[in-house]
Parts: structure tokens; C-alpha cells; sequence
């Protein structure tokens, strides 16, 4: 089976909200996942991701591939706690 992590998307019209999941390859966008891994809010810049760093980097040692935005997200995420703690 081949995971990847990815966003699926909820909220309503015009109001996005993002969940980051593992999932099924073959899934659909917003099928069954395997775990929620977080939630991204596009419109809430403060917020921005919460990110569960410690599953996601557990998917990924288990051969989890990471798309593009997600990837972005994690960096952003990183970042933030980085300058955070300086």
C-alpha cells in the first residue's frame, strides 16, 4: 500500500479548511484516510497549520510520501518553531 500525506479538504463555500491526513495513494481527495496527522486554515494566517510533527515524521520513516503544499507546510511549521524558540 502506498501512503501519502496530503490534504483533504472540509469547511463550506468560499470558507476552506484543510485536514493534512495519511492516506491511500488510490483514494479519492476527501475518501478514507488512515490517520489525521493536522489542520490547515488558509484564511487564518495567525494559525496557519497545526501540525502533529511527531506522527507525520513517523509516516515518513515508514516510507510516507509528502506532497508538494504539505512539504511547504512542514517547512513553514519548522521555521515558526524554530524562530519561536530563539
Amino acid at each position: 500500500m502506498a501512503v501519502v500525506i496530503r490534504l483533504t479538504r472540509k469547511g463550506r463555500t468560499k470558507l476552506p479548511f484543510y485536514r493534512v491526513v495519511a492516506a491511500d495513494k488510490r483514494r479519492a481527495r476527501d475518501g478514507r484516510f488512515l490517520e489525521v496527522l493536522g489542520t490547515y486554515d488558509p484564511l487564518n494566517d495567525a494559525v496557519g497549520a497545526k501540525l502533529k510533527m511527531d506522527r507525520i515524521n513517523e509516516w515518513i520513516g515508514k516510507g510516507a510520501q509528502v506532497t508538494p503544499v504539505v512539504r511547504d507546510l512542514i517547512r513553514n511549521a519548522a521555521a515558526a518553531e524554530a524562530t519561536s524558540e530563539a
